[in-house]
Order: structure tokens, then sequence, then C-alpha cells
């Protein structure tokens, strides 16, 4: 019987990350883990259908609030792009600690930049995937439009998202500056498949396009054709999750055979 079971490990600034393990019936395929999108959340459509359409083709899937975010611990006011990663790698240490380490890292929007941050911090993924992903984090500011101070001297500033407010900081801004996402992304060393929206309008494909040409060999795209930025249909779910399930299966080590096979 498939499970869904609640999990619970400390992030980067010991915090307490709550998460959801999808089980198959089966012995895994292999591990997965899911990095949800900017101030979303574990829960949100795309992470719970994507993972669970992925349990359905013998995955085991982690999906984990962020510090700051949905269950989690933590006030979202102090995190950053790298504690995002960061908390990646402490998620991919529970899991490697209590099931087996991921081998397929998964990113949405925000999440998929991040994913390819961690990878390197995560010496078993063999495989990432990248859905609807700015090509550099810098490209979060564009949301936040000219709700930012014009002046230099603030620490944090409330902001509003999708219709909900959030309180992000100077810092969180600094640190985005800091990252060498496309040195990171060339260094890569693992099968990449790129997976975005040619009609995205939060964020253009010409992100994907961006990731690719600096990535090396092997490398993929899929055009996620009429999907929306937050895969918000059903179907543009389970149309990545279909890809992804026959795409990695090149990657990854032989899946544990069932008795008597």
């Amino acid at each position: 019987m498939t499970e869904t079971r609640p999990v619970e490990f400390p992030g980067a600034d010991g915090s307490t990350l709550v998460g959801r393990l999808e089980l198959p019936d089966r012995p895994p395929r292999a591990t997965a883990l899911f990095a949800h999108c900017f101030t979303c959340g574990k829960d949100v459509a795309a992470a719970s259908r994507i993972a669970r359409a992925l349990r359905a083709e013998g995955f085991a899937v982690l999906r984990f609030d962020f510090t700051g975010l949905g269950e989690s611990e933590g006030d979202f006011v102090d995190t950053t792009f790298s504690t995002n990663i960061d908390d990646l790698v402490r998620a991919a240490d529970h899991l490697r600690a209590t099931l087996s380490a991921p081998s397929l890292l998964i990113g949405h929007s925000l999440g998929g930049a991040a994913v390819l941050a961690a990878a390197a911090a995560i010496p078993e993924a063999r495989a990432v995937v990248t859905i609807a992903a700015p090509a550099d984090p810098q490209h979060v500011t564009h949301l936040f439009g000219d709700q930012l101070p014009g002046h230099a001297d603030w620490d944090d500033v409330e902001v509003t998202l999708a219709g909900r407010p959030f309180r992000v900081s100077r810092r969180f801004l600094d640190d985005i500056d800091e990252h060498p996402q496309r040195q990171r992304i060339a260094q890569l060393d693992r099968a990449l498949l790129v997976m975005h929206s040619p009609t995205d309008a939060v964020v253009g494909i010409d992100n994907a396009g961006r990731i690719f040409e600096a990535a090396r060999h092997p490398k993929s795209f899929v055009a996620l054709d009429g999907a929306d930025h937050l895969l918000t249909r059903r179907e543009d779910a389970q149309y990545v999750a279909d890809i992804v399930a026959a795409w990695v299966h090149r990657y990854l080590p032989d899946a544990p055979s069932e008795p008597g096979v």
C-alpha cells in the first residue's frame, strides 16, 4: 500500500522543517527530493501532484517546507537563497540517514535554481530536473516590482506576493547577488532535464535556454506547451511526472528487483 508519511528534521538554522515522504507500495526505484517554488510550500498543487504521480511510478519522494514557510519553523524574513540551499542539503542528509540518499533532485521555479546550486553538496544525486526555473536567482527580484524602498537604509520590508504578505530582508537581496549560478550549472556534472512552458508569464522561456546553454551533456529539454508557471492544471503535473520517470531511468542505478524476479 502506498503511503504519505510526515517527516521532521532540523534545517540550516536548527529550526524544525516539516515534510511529506511519498512511499510506493514496492521497493523504490529511486529516492527523489523535491524543492517547491518561491514562497509556496510542500502542499502547493504542483509539488503534491508531481510527488504523488512519481510515487505511482515507484519513486520515494520527499517534499518539505523551507524554513519560515508552511508548517516549518523559523521566520521567512531571516531566510535567503543560501539558507534554501542549506535546507535542501539537510533534507538530503535526513533521507540518507532514514531511507536512502536522493539520486534525483527536482526543483520548481526558484526551487529549480536551488537544486542546481545544492547538487554539488549531494554526491549521490545522479540527475537534476528543473521546472520553470530561472537561470539566475536574481530573477526573483522582479516579483517585488516597486514594493522595495527606493533608499539604501532599510533592513526588511513587507511585500505582497500572489496576494499574500511576506517580509523580505535586505540580506536576502544581497545574498542572491553573490551566487555564481552559471558556473554552477556548467560544473553540474549530472544529467539535467530542463522543463519549461513557452508561455510562462512569470519566468520567461529564455531562462530555460540560458540554463540549457550553460549546462554540459547529458542534458535534455522538454517544452510544457500550454502550462502556466505553477502547473495548476492536473494534467500538466501528471505530464511532468511521466516524462521525469521515463527520462531518469537511463541515469539511475538499477531498481531493486521484486522477490522472485
